[in-house]
């Protein structure tokens, strides 16, 4: 039977003392579980059952043993209490119910708890699992099962239109869509969770918080709900980042047993650097058939382990990453960089990333931003390799990073770079402004002054392949060669963009229309007279298609707002 094992934070103190309350015994039953002693297990859950009556998740805990066990009759009785006396709003006890009653073969009452389940869940939190029962049943007892209602299916296929339009970038067309749903459907938790979302997306932070706050007053232990409000905490100033931080450490007390919610719990944990209990998650699902044979689990595991303090754990688990996947580049990356690390201490940023690329590229913006001293020798190493071996992309990033950091063999790279007739003009442009023989695309006197778009590597420590892709579409239809002021106010507002959306960035995947936006917009930030129709042309897309990206952009950069305060005439189109 799947439950969710948790306890209540606590506060902190300077004394240690032995307080044998609820949690005292919540954390003897976790600990006695994931050592299989289920006798003990269920003797603590009881006392913490006795001790705090009126919390359900004491009683799921206590069913969820039970059932484990093979008690499944003294199982449902516990969750029918659960239902009748302490929290008729828990509909997955009737799941869990449906599951006890398959075990005990007494199909008859399992087909009613199902049901009733499906007709009363409106969060469809085991719905997948559900179906596959109603399969079961249905060979069981050789009939389909009776017709009923699917509370969490209303509405579904708007649901889902709404996740692609979010993951797509459709920002204000998810949030539209999924106001409509909600209401008519208020109780959808899920579909209030991807509203806030939508509205974080759009930089509208106030509307995202309320918007999940709502949905854990009416379910406060709401997973997703609280890993999305932990989130946008972090990603809003010095309170909110305490905030964050405080809500990490009531997220580390929750354990999971559902696979999904598990994995998102671990990603959020990781996110806010509680490693211990993201290694704890991980761990779990590796112990799972699905998670067993996955690579990328065994990664990220590995990289909680080492943040936790257990390099030789990480160590195992890089190695079995690579058994699994022979060009898992990451986990290689690290086991040669191990050895060293034993001796000195780690002495850079480990990543959860999965692929190198995103690995590296998380580094050099960290220790471009941090400017680190010269004599940095891991970041000297990898910028002077980049430079001499790199592909123009990376040339290109190591070019802006290794600008505070010159010396004898970095000026004789960079001359090489710039003499060099096979390189790009722009790259050997860059070489020549980073020995300081060129003013870097310095300002006309009489230009406007520059829009200041934040980079904090704080909120962009990664940048990513189809990131990329879409500046690099804007650049190739845009630029004239050597035109690096262009260059960098289209890299400028792109970044800015991201920066406001990171960690939760959409997919990206429409390039030339993400790309047509930026230009359209860096084009009216520069006094541009460029329309929605001739941008689309030069894209190969609609001048529709421009505006709806525009908007979007638009939506979470405020470029209206920016172009008013300087005094830009925006009228003409945006």
């Amino acid at each position: 039977m799947n439950g969710n094992y948790r306890r209540e934070e606590k506060p902190q103190s300077h004394v240690v003392s032995l307080t044998m309350d609820e949690s005292f015994f919540f954390e003897r039953a976790v600990r006695a579980l994931d050592r299989y002693q289920y006798d003990k297990a269920l003797k603590y859950f009881r006392k913490a059952v006795e001790l705090k009556p009126g919390n359900p998740v004491n009683h799921c805990n206590m069913a969820g043993i039970l059932s484990e066990m093979g008690d499944y009759k003294a199982s449902n009785e516990v969750l029918l209490h659960v239902l009748e006396q302490v929290d008729p709003s828990m509909t997955e006890c009737r799941f869990y119910m449906a599951n006890n009653f398959a075990n005990m073969e007494r199909f008859e009452e399992a087909e009613e708890a199902l049901l009733a389940y499906l007709e009363a869940d409106a969060s469809g939190q085991f719905l997948n699992e559900a179906e596959e029962m109603i399969e079961l049943l249905q060979v069981e007892l050789k009939r389909n099962v009776r017709d009923h209602s699917v509370l969490a299916r209303r509405g579904s296929d708007r649901h889902e239109r709404a996740r692609t339009m979010l993951e797509e970038g459709m920002f204000s067309e998810a949030a539209d869509l999924l106001e409509e749903l909600l209401e008519e459907y208020p109780g959808f938790a899920a579909a209030a969770n991807n509203l806030a979302l939508a509205y974080y997306y759009m930089g509208m932070t106030d509307r995202a918080l309320a918007t999940v706050e709502e949905v854990l007053r009416s379910e406060s232990g709401n997973l997703h709900g609280l890993c999305n409000l932990a989130i946008f905490r972090r990603h809003s100033g010095p309170a909110g980042a305490e905030e964050a931080a405080r809500l990490g450490r009531r997220l580390a007390t929750v354990v999971p047993f559902h696979r999904e919610h598990a994995f998102k719990l671990a990603t959020t944990l990781g996110i806010l650097g509680e490693h211990e209990a993201a290694y704890q998650h991980f761990r779990r699902l590796l112990a799972g058939d699905e998670s067993s044979a996955d690579p990328s689990i065994h990664h990220y595991c590995a990289a909680a382990a080492l943040l936790s303090g257990r390099m030789d754990t990480a160590e195992k688990l890089w190695k079995q990453t690579l058994k699994l996947d022979p060009g898992a580049e990451a986990a290689e990356y690290y086991l040669t960089r191990l050895p060293e690390w034993r001796k000195n201490g780690i002495a850079e940023t480990v990543s959860y990333h999965y692929r190198l690329e995103a690995v590296k590229r998380s580094e050099l913006w960290r220790r471009w931003e941090e400017r680190l001293p010269e004599d940095s020798p891991a970041i000297r190493e990898a910028l002077l390799h980049t430079l001499r071996s790199g592909t123009e992309e990376e040339k290109r990033h190591a070019l802006q990073a290794c600008r505070p950091l010159a010396d004898d063999e970095m000026t004789k790279v960079l001359r090489e770079l710039a003499e060099n007739e096979g390189e790009a003009a722009g790259l050997r442009e860059l070489a020549r402004a980073a020995l300081g023989e060129t003013a870097y695309d310095s300002p006309e006197e009489n230009e406007l002054p520059e829009l200041k778009f934040s980079r904090e590597p704080a909120e962009l420590p990664v940048w990513e392949k189809r990131w990329q892709d879409v500046l690099d579409t804007a650049i190739r239809a845009s630029c004239a060669p050597g035109d690096f002021g262009l260059r960098r106010d289209l890299e400028a507002l792109w970044t800015d963009f991201l920066r406001r959306l990171y960690p939760n960035v959409p997919v990206l995947s429409y390039a030339e229309g993400w790309a047509a936006a930026l230009d359209y917009l860096t084009d009216k930030l520069r006094r541009g007279e460029s329309t929605y129709e001739e941008i689309g042309r030069r894209y190969g897309v609609s001048a529709s298609t421009v505006g709806r990206y525009v908007k979007r952009i638009d939506q979470v950069c405020n470029i209206k707002e920016r172009m008013t305060m300087h005094g830009r005439d925006h009228r003409k189109g945006l």
